[in-house]
């Protein structure tokens, strides 16, 4: 059965609405900008960080923007790597929404590093031993691979190498996010960091955080255009995601019943799942209830998971969990006091032994969201620039090339 190419036509972006959208958006790069430099000349004693809690705020959306970064390239993956036919005209957005969050979440790394100018010594000099070393290299080279690949969907006379472009995306992916997670994984001096799960747990969180926002800013941007959006297309990415939150959910158990089964890391997690105040706060209610049991309930019920509303609600839920997943994961491992000496209580004027307290300050929060509106105004722009989606994506429209 042959299928009608699709037509991609750029946005018009005239209207009021997406001029008042870069409006918007570039009130809060401007507060992430200042708040930047208020923490660069002031020093960063005037955030909640400390030589306990060196990662902050800015970290988790930073950290959270490049693992969404390597999920947003699922969809584009499952249409090229898999073959799908029913996904490739979403594809090309899907490379856009992957190189926007990355750059989103190194722009907040950049700023938040205290000393942005020590940026020329990470990209002239590498120590291969370190991981943070090898990420430099994999987050640079996942934009280059993606912008390739775009390249290939792009030109029509490049078309016979998109399939083989789209499989070097999708393995420089699981190897970004592979590393990403390993940063963690490798700190073994951090009972709640130290474990082999850390990898696949956090390719399973770029799944399902990355097609959260791609579920979101599709709708919108087809909403917002006035172009159609089928149902049908729509009810193959919310099933997915229920599967991503599932798997997700799946390697946190693992995770939490792996450090169960050490004497030693008991401690850890009593602190993590019931002494840890704000910590348990977040995992049982802002990760396990909102990001998990609440999204799976309203995609999977009958009378939920066609609504679109319940769509939308049921992203955005996940987007939340997966920020209140990170928070917990990065400052949480951090408060909970590195055991120097095991099986003896330490106490001294460094604060050995005892849990960090951390709050956000307001200029880590809007560093933060800056990251995150730079990501969408590089996709509100590059969507007026060029075309990245079809005219129409509705029901009986399945628009590409394809033998089925």
């Amino acid at each position: 059965m042959r299928m009608k190419e699709p037509r991609y036509i750029a946005i018009e972006g005239q209207s009021v609405g997406y001029y008042g959208l870069l409006a918007l958006l570039g009130v809060f790069i401007l507060a992430g900008l200042a708040a930047a430099y208020y923490m660069e000349t002031q020093g960063h004693w005037v955030t909640g960080m400390s030589n306990q809690v060196v990662w902050g705020t800015p970290h988790v959306f930073a950290i959270f923007l490049i693992v969404a970064a390597s999920g947003a390239l699922n969809v584009a993956s499952i249409a090229s790597v898999f073959n799908k036919v029913a996904y490739k005209p979403l594809a090309r957005l899907s490379g856009l929404l992957a190189i926007a969050l990355l750059v989103g979440g190194l722009v907040i790394l950049v700023l938040d590093l205290g000393r942005p100018d020590r940026l020329i010594v990470a990209m002239t000099y590498y120590n291969f031993k370190s991981i943070f070393a090898w990420n430099i290299i994999l987050y640079i080279g996942f934009i280059g691979v993606v912008a390739v690949y775009l390249w290939m969907m792009m030109d029509r006379t490049m078309k016979p190498y998109t399939r083989p472009a789209g499989f070097a995306a999708f393995l420089w992916r699981l190897i970004l996010t592979t590393g990403t997670g390993s940063i963690f994984g490798f700190i073994v001096a951090r009972d709640a960091y130290d474990s082999a799960v850390m990898a696949p747990m956090f390719i399973a969180m770029s799944f399902s955080f990355g097609l959260a926002i791609y579920i979101l800013v599709a709708m919108a941007t087809y909403r917002w255009t006035h172009r159609p959006l089928g149902d049908l297309l729509l009810q193959r990415l919310k099933n997915l995601l229920g599967v991503f939150v599932a798997g997700v959910f799946y390697f946190v158990l693992v995770y939490h019943l792996t450090n169960l089964y050490f004497t030693e890391r008991h401690a850890v997690e009593r602190f993590l799942l019931v002494d840890g105040g704000v910590y348990t706060a977040l995992f049982w209610g802002g990760q396990i209830l909102l990001g998990t049991l609440l999204p799976l309930a309203l995609l999977y019920h009958p009378k939920t998971g066609g609504s679109r509303p319940m769509i939308v609600l049921s992203a955005v839920l996940v987007i939340l969990g997966g920020l209140a997943q990170v928070y917990v994961i990065v400052i949480g491992g951090q408060a909970f006091p590195l055991t120097i000496f095991p099986d003896a209580q330490v106490s001294s004027s460094f604060f050995d032994g005892v849990i960090a307290a951390y709050a956000p300050s307001v200029p880590e929060i809007f560093l933060g969201l800056g990251g995150l509106a730079m990501s969408l105004v590089i996709v509100a722009l590059a969507l007026k620039i060029l075309a990245f989606i079809p005219d129409s994506l509705a029901d009986g429209e399945a628009v590409t090339t394809a033998q089925s």
